[in-house]
């Protein structure tokens, strides 16, 4: 289970819909909460769900089979591994996670800083 289960900012019967609300409600920079994916495939099994500058970004967490890791996002070279989903967090609790919006084409940045529970 990536040692998600326990943690504060996992939302396990939470579905895109429901988080993106939650956090649209929060209307905080840096609000986020970890989801199940949707498509529930093994490769990427959860989302990284974050607030920033007025709009959700949906980041899928994949799991690497090959070395029992998980990394953010599409598959790229010299990308961040991880050992646990609460790895991810921690760390983008410290150093800035980019945000990329491919409908704008624009980067932006921010720490993890507010979990979002969803009612």
């Amino acid at each position: 289970d990536a040692g998600v289960h326990s943690k504060a900012w996992y939302a396990a019967t939470c579905d895109r819909k429901m988080a993106e609300d939650a956090l649209y409600r929060s209307n905080k920079d840096g609000s986020f909460l970890i989801r199940k994916s949707s498509g529930q495939d093994s490769r990427q099994p959860y989302t990284l769900v974050v607030f920033y500058n007025r709009r959700v970004y949906n980041i899928p967490i994949r799991f690497i089979e090959s070395t029992r890791q998980y990394a953010l996002g599409r598959e790229k070279s010299g990308e961040e591994r991880f050992d646990s989903v609460a790895e991810i967090v921690e760390n983008h609790q410290r150093t800035s996670l980019v945000l990329i919006d491919s409908q704008n084409n624009t980067k932006d940045s921010t720490k993890l800083q507010h979990i979002v529970r969803v009612s």
